[in-house]
C-alpha cells in the first residue's frame, strides 16, 4: 500500500479550517456509491428516464450530480434542455419514473469492504450518521441488514430531512447536529464532488474514496482532505485517522 501522509492531511486541514485541535467521534457517511454499489444502476435508470424525456446527456454525468437530491437533479436538467423550471409534479412523477427503472435492475451488493469500515467505527464507540442525498426506500430499508447497528433511525439524513441538498453544508451540518459533535470532531466518508463539497463547507474532516470514475484531482478540488483508492484502504488506515497519527 502506497505511503499516506495522514499526519500532514490532518494538519493541514486543522490550518485551513482555524482548528487548533482534530479529535474524531463521529462519522458521517454518505450511501450510494459508498456504502452501497449502486451508482452503475442510478446512472443507468437517470438516463433511461431523462433519454425518454427528450434531454440529451450521458449516462456518466450522473455521477457528477450524486449527492443532488432528486427533485434538485429533475430541476437542474429540465432548465437545461427546456430553459424552464421542473414544475413540483414533474418532480415527483419523473423521481418516481425513475426509482421504478432502478427497481428492476438486480440488487445492488455492498461497496467491498464497506461493512469492515462500518464494524471498526462500531467497535470503537463511532458514532456513524448516515447522510445521502436519496430518499430511495429500497436502498434506505436494506441497510439494517447489511450493516447490523451501523446505522441507527434516528441517524439519518436523506433527501427529506433537508432543504438544501449536497453540495450546500446543510446535510453534514444536520448530521453534526444529530451526532452532538462539532466539525472538529468529525469525519465524513464520500465517493462524489459534490458529497465532498458539502462535507468540507461543514468544517469536518473529508475523505474522499473514488470508487467510481471520477478522477482524484475532482475529489481534491471540490475539497477533499484525504484520497482513498478503495474503501478496503480506508478501513486499513481508520485507526491511524481516528488517532490523528
Amino acid at each position: 500500500m502506497e505511503d499516506i501522509d495522514i499526519h500532514g492531511a490532518i494538519e493541514r486541514y486543522k490550518n485551513r479550517h482555524g482548528y487548533t485541535t482534530f479529535n474524531p467521534r463521529a462519522a458521517l457517511i454518505d450511501m450510494d456509491g459508498t456504502l452501497l454499489d449502486s451508482m452503475k444502476w442510478h446512472t443507468k435508470a437517470w438516463h433511461r428516464m431523462m433519454t425518454e424525456l427528450g434531454v440529451e446527456c450521458t449516462r456518466d454525468e450522473f455521477y457528477l450530480y450524486e449527492g443532488m437530491t432528486g427533485a434538485a437533479t429533475i430541476d437542474s436538467l429540465i432548465r437545461r434542455a427546456f430553459h424552464r423550471p421542473a414544475t413540483e409534479q414533474e418532480k415527483i412523477e419523473l423521481y418516481a419514473r425513475k426509482t421504478g427503472y432502478f427497481n428492476e435492475y438486480p440488487r445492488v451488493e455492498i461497496v467491498p469492504d464497506a461493512d469492515r469500515m462500518v464494524k471498526y467505527l462500531i467497535d470503537h464507540g463511532i458514532t456513524r450518521v448516515l447522510v445521502t442525498g436519496s430518499g430511495q426506500p429500497s436502498n434506505l430499508a436494506r441497510l439494517d441488514g447489511d450493516f447490523p447497528g451501523g446505522f441507527p433511525h434516528d441517524l439519518r439524513i436523506t433527501s427529506h430531512s433537508v432543504r438544501f441538498g449536497k453540495p450546500h453544508p446543510e446535510p453534514y451540518i444536520k448530521a453534526m447536529e444529530l451526532a452532538k459533535a462539532n466539525p472538529w470532531e468529525c469525519i465524513t466518508i464520500e465517493n462524489a464532488p459534490l458529497g465532498v463539497e458539502s462535507g468540507a463547507k461543514a468544517g469536518a474532516f473529508t475523505i474522499a474514496v473514488t470508487t467510481g470514475p471520477i478522477p482524484d484531482s475532482d475529489m481534491r478540488k471540490a475539497g477533499a482532505d484525504l484520497v482513498l483508492p478503495s474503501m478496503g484502504e480506508l478501513a486499513d488506515l481508520l485507526p491511524c485517522i481516528l488517532k490523528g497519527c
